[in-house]
């Protein structure tokens, strides 16, 4: 069976929003998770996998457009080498894998400031990925560069829950350039995900994602 849609991280605030964009468009997707999914949305089947042990052996179906929205937290994954392996490699083996399948549109979840030349740890894995992904040659190649994102987690983070509180009254204060720091909404990353459809490289920030909606 070939599905339209893989989305990778589809217990996470974008992803989980995506899958029920999806859904709601009657589009075939397929989530790729560590965990059974409480309340699957229509449309959308379970792959479940073992990221540690089983992800070089996995078979992956024929898709159209794989969705990247997988990310943790140095604190969370325990130190610099495991944050590692969830948001860089674990994510260049998967679109590796479907890629070989015939996949030819991806979709990325970074950050702003990602960069592969930056001093700070988390921007600059962010910007390796970002490299890693450009290099496979697919045909259109969608980066979200959002500033925090908005949305109710299963895991609270505690910083994250502080930014979100004050992000009101931050925002107004992001003009021009600055934009592209404002927080949004998770949900509003999601619904562009299922709308963009210019091939290339494409880069989205706070800007591009709402004009897109």
């Amino acid at each position: 069976m070939k599905y339209n849609y893989l989305v990778v991280g589809s217990t996470g605030l974008v992803g989980s929003s995506l899958i029920e964009c999806l859904s709601n468009l009657g589009l075939k997707t397929i989530a790729l998770t560590r965990r059974k999914i409480s309340n699957l949305p229509a449309n959308v089947d379970e792959l479940l996998i073992d990221f540690n042990h089983s992800l070089e052996n996995i078979s992956l179906p024929q898709i159209e457009h794989v969705c990247i929205c997988l990310g943790t937290t140095i604190k969370i994954a325990g130190s610099k080498e495991e944050f590692k392996k969830v948001d860089v490699d674990y994510c260049i083996k998967i679109a590796e894998k479907v890629k070989k399948n015939g996949a030819t549109q991806i979709s990325l979840v970074s950050s702003v400031g990602a960069d592969e030349n930056s001093k700070n740890f988390y921007l600059k894995m962010k910007g390796l990925l970002i490299k890693k992904i450009i290099g496979m040659g697919f045909e259109t190649i969608n980066i979200y560069q959002p500033g925090l994102l908005i949305g109710k987690r299963e895991k609270k983070r505690f910083l994250e829950n502080i930014g979100q509180r004050l992000a009101f009254l931050i925002d107004p204060l992001l003009v021009g350039k600055m934009s592209k720091y404002r927080s949004i909404k998770a949900e509003y990353i999601a619904l562009h995900m299922t709308n963009s459809k210019t091939k290339g490289i494409n880069y989205f920030h706070y800007k591009e994602i709402m004009d897109g909606l």
